[in-house]
């Protein structure tokens, strides 16, 4: 999968980044994920440490921010990263 190239890490631009996060997903179904749901992280490592499966905290890959047509920042799901232990 390609991504674009980002310039900086303006909230407001459209441009998109590839980062690890922290999601809260109750069942791990969706795809996507309004930004409330998601903690940024520096790395892999870090969002493996951060993550707290009983409190259904999950490390991933993900996609965003993106501006959705309701107007709502949404982050996508690239991949969850407990494989990566």
């Amino acid at each position: 999968m390609k991504f674009p190239r980002t310039h900086g890490n303006d909230p407001a631009s459209s441009v998109v980044n590839k980062q690890y996060a922290v999601i809260y997903a109750p069942g791990k179904k969706r795809a996507r994920f309004a930004e409330n749901c998601v903690q940024i992280v520096d790395s892999c490592s870090s969002a493996i440490e951060q993550a707290e499966a009983k409190e259904q905290h999950f490390p991933a890959l993900v996609y965003g921010p993106s501006r959705s047509s309701e107007g709502f920042r949404l982050y996508y799901l690239i991949e969850w990263l407990e494989d990566e232990v």
